[in-house]
């Protein structure tokens, strides 16, 4: 199971679902364990009662049914399908629309959907997703791109309710991006990343804000990495097939940064400039 696992966090995501399906005929015995721990490159479903689109994942599924954040019915419909509660789904409604702006703000479009459901410890778990089809056929407002992908999962545990809640964050993003023109040549990047978060916030300010505000911090560490990872391999003229960790290691081995150079100035002596 680690070996598998292991093998999961190094594939690609657009070779992820084969590469599961692989292990799940080779591993039976550890089917739940697999689907339940590997993420997999998000998909989309049209809600005919709303009419918007929403994402399908294992936090919306039932057998081979998924339930619609917008009007809270399963594709296709399932009887005695499990629903979340009044005061839950109340609050997944106003975790919808808030996230819907918030996708539109930072992503400039894509599709969100949050999910939320009870757990056993008198809490409740939080799961906001965003995919972002960033091709010149797909929601990217640049064209820049000839294929990308972006697909954000954060799932958050929430603790009882008292005066401060504990909030854990987990967080994955799945990227892939291909480029195909005069200027740039041909560029494959592809792989995931996952960080965690815990913070202990009051509850007087509401689950939804200290959620907002967990996921907009974890999204921008989590960008500032990837944006990284692209930026010392921009200079590449030649495809490439990458994984963000080892391509880093190897372009900081072969390009290692400028040794540190003293510079002398009149008044304040000697400083040292990277």
């Amino acid at each position: 199971m680690e070996a598998a696992m292991g093998l999961m966090r190094r594939m690609p995501p657009r070779h992820s679902e084969t590469a599961l399906s692989a292990l799940l005929s080779l591993l039976p015995h550890n089917s739940s364990d697999l689907l339940s721990q590997v993420d997999l490159p998000l998909q989309v479903l049209s809600d005919d009662d709303s009419g918007k689109r929403f994402i399908l994942c294992e936090y919306n599924r039932d057998a081979d049914s998924y339930r619609s954040p917008w009007s809270n019915k399963y594709h296709p419909r399932l009887e005695d399908a499990p629903y979340p509660s009044s005061k839950l789904r109340q609050l997944e409604i106003e975790a919808n629309d808030i996230f819907t702006v918030y996708c539109d703000q930072y992503y400039e479009g894509g599709i969100s959907s949050v999910y939320m459901w009870e757990d056993d410890n008198e809490g409740f778990v939080a799961c906001f997703l965003v995919k972002k089809d960033g091709s010149k056929t797909g929601q990217g407002r640049r064209g820049y791109l000839e294929e990308g992908t972006w697909d954000a999962i954060h799932v958050i545990e929430v603790g009882p309710e008292e005066e401060t809640t504990r909030y854990c964050l987990t967080s994955t993003v799945m990227l892939s991006l291909t480029t195909d023109d005069v200027s740039s040549g041909t560029f494959s990047l592809s792989g995931s990343i996952r960080r965690q978060m815990n913070m202990n916030l009051p509850v007087a300010d509401g689950h939804l804000c200290n959620m907002g505000k967990m996921i907009e911090e974890m999204e921008g560490k989590l960008r500032n990495s990837l944006d990284q990872a692209c930026l010392l391999l921009c200079s590449f003229e030649l495809p490439l097939h990458v994984y963000f960790g080892k391509t880093r290691e190897m372009v900081c081995t072969l390009r290692p940064p400028s040794e540190v150079l003293p510079m002398r100035l009149p008044d304040n002596g000697v400083v040292h400039v990277p």
